[in-house]
């Protein structure tokens, strides 16, 4: 009876330990927060496919990185653009994006909606990557970081703050989606859609629903993390980053809004941890790749319900 309560209160104290971080940590450790919570966004982001509806795409990173990129396109060169304008720009354009190939990729299931779903965003990286439109392999930078009244995205704990904010807003909203009839009719399509379609639901109309909202939040995550490197390429929207926010997914544990968010965190972490030479010494920080990739197959074996079931794990082993 206890439990709910402490697992209800854990998101408020997690959200008030990111507020104070900048207080008691250094310029890199909160810069690397920062990073957390942007990637904690992008995670939460493919919850709602995959945790919360049963959709598993490998071309999400399309609109992470078409959101990275019109956040440069909307902010003018020589001054600072207005924050409001450039995050509703990210998040129209990916949600148009998802919209267009969410209507197509959703007539297929399974493995073929996989694939369709990473062929679109393999053209996506295609149109960045060999055009001059976006700077190419290059990419393009943000010289001008845009602002909204007194707040600079350019001002690292500024930045640090707006994050935050949207990861609150974000995982505010999820929640609040999961209690409402629809987060009702995206679980029940998950988990027997046919029964679904007999009941009298559009689940072609849910599904493509749940695929542009998530679709809106990848754009915000790519969003902020033009802003918060000032720097764009097409790699942003490349197979790897897809994969690597799937991951996050998987690592954390599929299913829990908690777990998108704490798998974020250990993917960045983990990354952080094997490509610092300081750390782990040159030679396997030059091939830090291959040390992170065993780490996270010893973790999905011993925990396959990901990092949110250890507290359980303990418990049934005492």
């Amino acid at each position: 009876m206890k439990a709910v309560p402490i697992a209800r209160a854990l998101p408020l104290v997690a959200a008030l330990l990111l507020a104070l971080a900048p207080l008691v940590l250094s310029p890199y450790g909160s810069d690397l927060v920062s990073k957390i919570m942007v990637f904690s966004v992008f995670a939460l982001s493919l919850e709602l496919l995959v945790g919360m509806t049963g959709l598993v795409s490998l071309g999400h990173a399309a609109f992470f990185g078409l959101g990275a990129y019109v956040a440069v396109f909307a902010s003018p060169e020589s001054e600072p653009g207005n924050l409001a304008w450039v995050l509703f720009a990210s998040m129209a354009a990916a949600a148009f994006l998802a919209l267009v190939v969410g209507a197509l990729s959703l007539r297929t299931k399974g493995v073929y909606f996989i694939m369709v779903t990473l062929a679109f965003a393999q053209m996506a990286y295609f149109v960045f990557h060999d055009t001059p439109y976006g700077g190419g392999s290059d990419g393009i930078y943000l010289n001008a970081k845009p602002r909204l009244g007194p707040l600079d995205s350019g001002e690292r704990l500024q930045f640090h703050f707006i994050a935050l904010g949207a990861l609150v807003a974000v995982y505010a909203l999820l929640a609040l989606l999961r209690r409402a009839r629809f987060g009702h009719a995206l679980a029940g399509i998950r988990d027997n859609e046919q029964r679904m379609r007999a009941a009298g639901f559009s689940t072609y109309r849910y599904k493509l629903a749940a695929f542009v909202v998530a679709g809106a939040l990848a754009g915000l995550a790519g969003c902020l993390l033009a802003l918060r490197e000032g720097y764009v390429n097409p790699e942003l929207l490349g197979w790897k980053q897809s994969g690597a926010v799937l991951l996050m997914v998987i690592l954390g544990g599929i299913g829990h809004l908690r777990g998108a968010v704490i798998g974020a965190a250990a993917f960045v972490l983990l990354e952080e941890l094997f490509a610092t030479p300081a750390l782990v010494g040159q030679t396997l920080a030059d091939h830090w790749q291959l040390p992170l990739g065993l780490t996270i197959i010893v973790f999905v074996a011993w925990l396959p319900k990901g990092l949110i079931g250890l507290p359980s794990l303990r418990r049934s082993r005492r």
